[in-house]
């Protein structure tokens, strides 16, 4: 199995754990991801400097986890060529920002060092919600929510098509991929001379796929409208688990719960 095939069974058992039944899969699309934009926003309101108010946002994702069924380790798992970059965010902070900021015991901590980890945790965080909400629910279900919320077509129908089309130029190139390689046995990777010849046939055949992949579409009623795609009503259930979410990240940005256990341990 080539890497073209293992990144195209990662983007299908994408599609596999959105499919998957739980009562977060059951929840209607529009109120996960309602909360999902609270939730970021949220994280990314916090002051660079705010850590400890931050560790306890850590707790709803976690929890939500556990109730999708969804080990927490397939998020960082699906997310490790990402979670590096978000991780350097922060890098040179703690050379550009190198004033003491806490001390513990004979240690100073800089706030270049705070402001670094701070942003790496709220990266974490985003990414997170991000990964439960598509992993949760299919791009659909998601795309109808936004047409409902009156997201304009044309942006909705280019977040559909994108997703799909990335499956079709991965699989028609592995499909190539083998082929060159048998034409070209032993030989590691493609060689430079046909660079040209293979990106040219790439495209040409990704288009056809892709026009054949929209005419399908067309022939199954689309129009740009995702009424195939309706979720579960929104019900009561729905309207807890966005009332639940909203005052938890409401809760967790104005009252630190960090520092109020801690002065708790210390009585």
């Amino acid at each position: 199995m080539n890497k073209m095939d293992k990144a195209l069974r990662e983007l299908t058992r994408m599609d596999e754990l959105a499919g998957q039944d739980s009562p977060l899969h059951r929840l209607n699309a529009g109120a996960k991801l309602i909360s999902t934009i609270v939730y970021i926003l949220t994280v990314m309101s916090f002051h660079k400097y705010n850590l400890t108010g931050l560790i306890p946002m850590l707790l709803l994702p976690v929890l939500l986890f556990q109730v999708s069924g969804i080990p927490v380790r397939t998020c960082f798992y699906k997310l490790r060529i990402v979670l590096p970059l978000v991780m350097a965010v922060g890098l040179f902070n703690p050379f550009f920002d190198r004033a003491v900021l806490v001390r513990i015991g004979g240690f100073s901590v800089s706030g270049g060092v705070v402001s670094m980890l701070s942003l790496m945790l709220k990266g974490v965080l985003c990414l997170m919600a991000s990964f439960l909400l598509v992993s949760t629910t299919t791009l659909d279900s998601i795309c109808a929510a936004l047409r409902r919320f009156h997201v304009p077509k044309v942006l909705v129908t280019l977040l559909l098509l994108t997703y799909r089309y990335i499956g079709v130029m991965i699989e028609e190139l592995s499909v190539m991929t083998d082929a060159y390689h048998l034409r070209a046995p032993g030989q590691k990777g493609i060689h430079v001379s046909a660079w040209g010849s293979f990106l040219g046939q790439l495209l040409l055949r990704s288009m056809d796929r892709a026009q054949e992949l929209y005419a399908a579409m067309q022939l199954r009623g689309y129009r740009g409208e995702f009424y195939y795609a309706e979720s579960a009503p929104f019900g009561k259930r729905d309207m807890v688990y966005l009332a639940l979410s909203i005052v938890y990240c409401v809760l967790m940005r104005f009252v630190n719960l960090s520092e109020i256990m801690g002065q708790m341990v210390v009585r």
